[in-house]
C-alpha cells in the first residue's frame, strides 16, 4: 500500500468517527472493521447528505476467513444510505460475506441477491458473572497474527478451539468450534472460558455472537456469563443485483 493511499484511508477513517459509539457493542464490529482492521486489507467507502455531512461508510475486507469472499459491513443513518453505499462501492458477479445490524437488512436484500442467510444474537461479557474453568487439557496455541487462541486435542485431533474473529482497542468477538466426538463433555465451554481470561487480562470487552437456534453455542455463553445484549445482526453470503 503506497503511502498516498494509506494516507487517504487515515483521512476517511478521521471523518468516520463521529458516526460511531466505540464502546457501544452495536457498533464493536463497525468500528473495529472501519478503524482498525489492516489498511492493506480495507477499502472504505463514505456517504454525505446533501450539508457534505457524513451519514454512513461501508468497509470491503479481506480477512483470513473467506479468501474468496471478502466480508461487507457498513454503518447508515438510513436504509437509503445503505442502498446507495452498496450501489456504489460493491461490484456486480462477485460473492460478498455480509454482516450489519439487522435494521440495515432490508437494504442488503434490495440490492444483493443473497444465497444464504442467518440471524446472529450478540453476547457480552457480564465480568461479574464470569467464573473461569480451569481444564488441563486446554493448550494456548496463538494465531499467526498473535491472537489468542486455545485448543484441546486428543489422540491428535482437534477436539475444541476457541480464539478471536478480530479484535479493536475496546472489544473483541470470540469464536468456537467443537469436534462431533467432542460434544458433550465440557470442552468448548474450557476453550472459550479460556480466551475469555486472556482478553479480559488485556482489558478488552468480550463479545460473543450466536447463530439463531444453536442452543448449544448459547448454553456456552451463558454458562460462561455473557448476556444477551438483545442485539440482532444479519449475517449473509451473496452478490450485487
Amino acid at each position: 500500500m503506497d503511502l498516498q493511499n494509506l494516507n487517504e484511508l487515515n483521512e476517511k477513517r478521521r471523518a468516520l468517527r463521529p458516526l460511531l459509539s466505540p464502546g457501544d457493542p452495536a457498533d464493536a464490529l463497525a468500528s473495529y472493521y472501519g478503524l482498525w482492521h489492516d489498511p492493506r486489507r480495507t477499502q472504505l467507502t463514505l456517504h454525505y447528505d446533501e450539508g457534505h455531512r457524513i451519514d454512513g461508510f461501508l468497509v470491503v475486507a479481506q480477512t483470513g476467513a473467506d479468501l474468496f469472499r471478502p466480508l461487507v459491513t457498513f454503518h447508515a443513518t438510513s436504509q437509503e444510505v445503505g442502498r446507495s453505499l452498496l450501489r456504489s462501492a460493491l461490484q456486480a458477479n462477485r460473492p460478498y460475506h455480509v454482516i450489519v445490524p439487522v435494521t440495515l437488512a432490508a437494504a442488503v436484500r434490495e440490492e444483493m441477491e443473497v444465497t444464504r442467510s442467518s440471524l446472529a444474537h450478540i453476547y457480552r461479557l457480564d465480568p461479574g458473572r464470569f467464573q473461569p474453568v480451569i481444564n488441563v487439557l486446554v493448550q494456548r496455541a496463538d494465531a499467526p497474527d498473535s491472537m489468542p487462541r486455545f485448543q484441546i486435542e486428543s489422540q491428535g485431533q482437534m477436539m475444541a478451539l476457541a480464539g478471536v474473529n478480530w479484535r479493536s482497542p475496546t472489544f473483541a468477538e470470540i469464536f468456537v468450534y467443537v469436534h462431533p466426538r467432542g460434544r458433550g463433555r465440557g470442552w468448548g465451554k474450557s476453550v472459550v472460558s479460556a480466551c475469555t481470561a486472556a482478553l479480559l487480562e488485556d482489558r478488552v470487552r468480550p463479545l460473543y455472537t450466536v447463530e439463531e437456534g444453536n442452543e448449544a453455542s448459547a448454553h456456552i455463553a451463558e454458562g460462561l456469563g455473557y448476556v444477551d445484549t438483545g442485539l440482532r445482526q444479519f449475517v449473509g453470503e451473496g452478490s450485487k443485483k
